[in-house]
């Protein structure tokens, strides 16, 4: 038997011993659900179809965007064909391309009638996008062409809401389509993560180079999404799309939360932030796709950030007048029990080492560099030589069973060494939004050692000290390796290592064998090559409608990582501004943003050398054996 618990596992991966034939029922979004109790298939409904009531919020983010994000026009069925070349995403296989409009004049994908029990909608036909009848809309006053123009001037007939599926669920790696943009369930995986994803495109639908938005979204990693732009924060920060695997393996941490009580919690977030519990974590995520948002909008500005500060997110006060809290929250319990049945996709046997030497070799290597951070099973309380206990167990032939392949602890940046940009994110911070999501011992954590020789792309001879501010920032949560050889490239930001957009299972080998090779031969990486610069000659487009000059090759961090305010500082089309708009234009006052710049932090795929001292064999012995995760 390749995997325990095999009946569980059936829903999520059907990985028998690298059988390609799909099993019976794998024509329908409930294979293999017979596996789940009831409770677990309400989780996995939850999960695939429950939006929370963010399809409203999604229709005001067109409108206030005038198009440029605009669920109803992503989902445009003239797309479908290229939907996941293009946009990264899963075209739902109970649906077809629409052959004409619809009666309302939008190509709509034709669908067939799936009644999901307890959730009122319908598929869009993108995998986790749902379909609802818009109750403002007005057929006497409906205009497709206005509405195309700007969404803004007049209401559609359908809201487009999002669910946590939308990211989460990606192509299975041991049974990926044979065609892309023409899936079955059974190529699905539930939690993997989406690595081929393309938010960029979402956030930037009718930008066009000569915006200097549409660079920060043309640089987005594929398989990320940047958490942080609602609420914005001002940093540029997109984060890969974790898998969730072991969940109920998942190491536990005593936290103090705000009423001075402790809790045992799972860190979630890249650093950890979201420390409340599960359930928290989760309800945040709902509420930062769109739930409550009558009440959300109204504690920041979501789009811009320019407008006020933000507020605190108050979970009693939404848990009293918001409809959608109640009910996503009921939901909790049964998304949790769900996502407790997801264990990772195990390499094939026939990709698999036949070297015993090669992999034992690989394993010690792991216990003496990696299993201190890479391993939910730890040495017991005083034991005195860790290393030692690593080496051991290690050769267990259960070492990797259940195991979360993480301690789940926060690690300061100057001890992982990557960039900073997530672990500088200020919403989970005291004060802002996030607030009541996070808990006191993370607000109290000490800032993190100050970081020196950052490189500076201005004056790359003066290279960039910064000291990370406290109040809760300046750490990374330790990732789980779980399935990681089906999901390159890595770090935090999918800066490391080649994206192929190949989800086969010799593609992701590929990309794997790549993102392994530069993480452990540091010399082989882009290093200052991989700041992301802007293409060509933009602007960044002022409130007050003033263009501000962006020079081709400029570092789209520079731009993107100054607080918006202060951008805005320059809004009248006056003398003065245009005259700092000249500077702009020839770099000269590039010093000025790097100055305050809130993360100064550049090159995106360096950090994280841990390994890169061992010989050659033991790296390659050390790859083979991660292979097996």
């Amino acid at each position: 038997m390749c995997f325990r618990r095999l009946a569980v596992l059936t829903i999520l991966s059907y990985a028998v011993c690298g059988a390609q034939t799909p099993p019976a029922g794998s024509d329908t979004y409930e294979y293999g659900g017979q596996a789940l109790s009831a409770q677990e298939r309400e989780g996995r409904n939850t999960w695939y179809f429950w939006t929370g009531g963010g399809e409203k919020f999604w229709r005001y983010t067109a409108q206030i965007t005038h198009g440029i994000t605009d669920l109803l026009q992503y989902v445009d069925s003239r797309r479908r064909p290229e939907r996941f070349k293009t946009l990264g995403v899963l075209n739902d296989p109970d649906c077809t391309q629409a052959t004409a409009p619809d009666e309302f004049g939008l190509w709509m994908d034709v669908c067939k009638t799936v009644e999901i029990p307890g959730i009122p909608s319908q598929s869009s036909g993108v995998v986790g996008l749902r379909k609802f009848k818009n109750p403002r809309f007005d057929k006497f006053t409906w205009d497709v062409k206005k509405y195309m123009a700007d969404p803004a001037t007049v209401e559609p007939p359908y809201l487009i809401g999002m669910t946590c599926g939308f990211c989460h669920i990606g192509f299975n790696p041991l049974y990926p389509p044979k065609d892309p943009e023409n899936p079955r369930w059974y190529n699905f995986s539930s939690a993997i993560g989406n690595q081929y994803f393309k938010e960029g495109t979402l956030f930037g639908l009718k930008l066009t180079p000569k915006d200097f938005r549409w660079h920060v979204a043309d640089k987005q990693p594929a398989g990320t999404s940047d958490t942080s732009r609602f609420a914005t924060d001002h940093i540029f920060n997109p984060n890969a799309i974790n898998s969730i695997v072991y969940l109920a393996d998942r190491p536990w941490h005593s936290e103090t939360m705000a009423d001075g009580t402790t809790r045992q919690v799972h860190h979630i977030l890249k650093d950890g932030a979201d420390s409340i519990g599960t359930a928290g974590a989760s309800l945040r995520v709902y509420v930062n796709i769109g739930m409550c948002s009558d009440y959300w909008t109204t504690l920041h500005d979501p789009i811009a950030g320019t407008k006020m500060e933000q507020k605190p997110f108050r979970i009693d006060l939404a848990r009293k007048d918001c409809a959608d809290w109640r009910a996503t929250e009921a939901r909790m319990e049964g998304a949790e029990a769900f996502l407790k049945t997801i264990t990772p996709a195990r390499l094939p046997a026939e990709y698999v080492s036949k070297d015993a030497e090669q992999l034992a070799r690989g394993a010690q290597a792991f216990a003496e560099n990696c299993a201190r951070c890479h391993s939910s099973k730890q040495p017991p309380a005083g034991t005195g030589d860790a290393t030692a206990w690593y080496r051991e167990a290690v050769k267990a032939p259960d070492f990797l069973d259940r195991n979360f392949l993480s301690n789940d602890r926060r690690v300061s940046v100057a001890e992982v060494g990557t960039n900073i940009g997530r672990a500088m994110a200020t919403n989970a911070t005291a004060g802002h939004v996030w607030e009541e999501f996070s808990s006191r011992t993370y607000k109290e954590q000490a800032p993190a050692a100050e970081l020196k020789g950052l490189y500076n792309p201005v004056r790359p001879s003066k290279p960039i000290n910064f000291q990370p501010p406290g109040g809760g920032r300046g750490y990374y949560r330790v990732p789980t390796l779980a399935g990681v050889w089906a999901t390159a490239p890595y770090l935090h930001n999918n800066a490391l290592g080649l994206f192929n957009g190949d989800p086969t299972v010799h593609g992701r080998l590929v990309a794997f064998n790549d993102a392994m090779e530069k993480m452990l031969w540091p010399e082989r990486r882009p290093g200052v090559q991989s700041v992301w610069r802007t293409s060509e000659d933009s602007a960044v487009p002022l409130e007050s409608g003033y263009q501000l000059k962006v020079p081709k090759g400029t570092p789209v961090h520079l731009f993107g990582n100054i607080n918006a305010p202060q951008l805005q500082l320059l809004r009248n089309d006056n003398f003065f501004t245009r005259f700092i708009g000249f500077f702009v234009g020839r770099g000269l006052l590039n010093n000025v943003l790097l100055r305050n710049n809130l993360s100064p932090d550049f090159v995106v795929d360096r950090g994280h050398t841990f390994g890169s001292g061992l010989s050659d064999a033991d790296k390659r012995a050390l790859i083979e054996y991660v292979r097996t995760f």
